[in-house]
């Protein structure tokens, strides 16, 4: 399991989180914050300073964002159909407007 990054951090990328996380896996990209799955290692420093409560363990996304792990992994994916690791400038997952 790992800490996924929701909903409520696209366009806000507050990253309090960057400076808490030990050992720096969570990456900025252009909208939103993203944790990589296979770094995290669920110590939650990082959920207890967002100020907008957009970091969860996974097992409690609530059902809204159930999506959001599968866009934090898709983030870390290469190359995307730009040639850079990130997501595509827009995502499924990205429903504020």
């Amino acid at each position: 399991m790992t800490f996924v990054i929701a909903a409520p951090c696209v366009d806000v990328l507050d990253k309090a989180c960057l400076d808490e996380c030990p050992i720096d896996c969570i990456h900025e990209g252009d909208r939103m914050l993203y944790i990589h799955p296979g770094e995290c290692i669920d110590c939650g420093a990082c959920e207890q300073v967002c100020p907008v409560e957009a970091i969860f363990y996974e097992d409690d996304l609530p059902a809204e964002f159930r999506e959001y792990t599968a866009v934090n992994a898709a983030f870390f994916k290469e190359p995307n159909p730009a040639g850079v690791p990130g997501p595509a400038p827009a995502f499924e997952g990205d429903r504020r407007g």
